[in-house]
């Protein structure tokens, strides 16, 4: 796998919430069994893909990067003398670099819904440094967003299926065709058990009490419906769907710096 290749592997695989530790190849004296620049993404399971020479070096890497991944350090350099550390009959020196991405270090937000606000949105979004995953049912508006490495489209049968992005510590966004279909997602959210951040959803007062009676008609708890922020965004700017989409913005800005604090 092409070093390029690897590094989107190990962008999907972060986005998804699931921690990480990238070994490199970062120097080398003598002879080694592999060159550097070599990289290899590891997980707490043992190696994703690539490979720093195999044997009992891809051996060291991965017990070292899965130990990391247990601790608080986010990167760790170490040099091993393959004859004396690995007994191999190598006579060189490799040093690896270590970086651990974990989770909670990336700003997660799933937006439901493709349309006119979700277009606008999810263009804003691919400015900051978060990591947006856009779900819809209907083609010829995913096929309208960007094409960006920050934002990830998905096409699913039903908006209910696209709950499995959602990730604790995500942000969450109902911005479907209406509450008949932002309902279905909330309750399916509520039923995961994944603790979001935020949940918000467009709508009026008045979409947002017949929301809350359904949720409750439903079996969804209290708790969790007190979680929904409807209608999301700040109280700025008009009705149009980018004016609308900035208010969002403003609103999820806003409550990340508070969440840094």
């Amino acid at each position: 796998m092409e070093s390029v290749e690897l590094l989107r592997e190990a962008i999907r695989i972060h986005g998804e919430g699931i921690p990480l530790c990238a070994v490199t190849v970062a120097g080398a004296r003598g002879s080694i069994p592999q060159e550097i620049g070599a990289k290899a993404i590891i997980g707490s399971d043992g190696l994703i893909c690539g490979t720093i020479g195999g044997g009992r070096v891809e051996a060291r890497g991965i017990a070292k990067a899965r130990e990391l991944l247990t601790t608080d350090m986010a990167a760790f350099l170490e040099t091993i003398n393959l004859n004396r550390d690995l007994g191999m009959t190598c006579a060189g020196e490799m040093t690896l670099f270590y970086e651990v991405f974990r989770p909670d270090s990336i700003w997660r937000i799933v937006v439901f819904g493709a349309g006119h606000i979700a277009q606008r949105l999810c263009r804003f979004l691919t400015e900051l440094d978060c990591r947006t995953i856009c779900v819809d049912t209907r083609p010829e508006w995913i096929e309208r967003l960007p094409e960006n490495n920050k934002l990830e489209q998905r096409l699913v049968e039903s908006y209910a299926d696209g709950v499995g992005a959602v990730t604790p510590g995500a942000f969450v966004l109902a911005v479907t065709m209406g509450h008949a279909t932002d309902v279905p997602v909330l309750q399916a959210l509520s039923n995961s058990g994944v603790r979001a951040a935020f949940i918000g959803a467009v709508g009026s007062d008045s979409k947002a009490a017949v929301m809350r009676r359904e949720l409750r008609e439903r079996g969804v708890s209290e708790e969790f419906i007190k979680q929904i922020q409807c209608p999301v965004g700040e109280k700025i700017g008009g009705n149009t769907p980018p004016e609308i989409a900035v208010s969002i913005l403003s609103q999820l800005v806003r409550l990340r710096g508070s969440n840094r604090q």
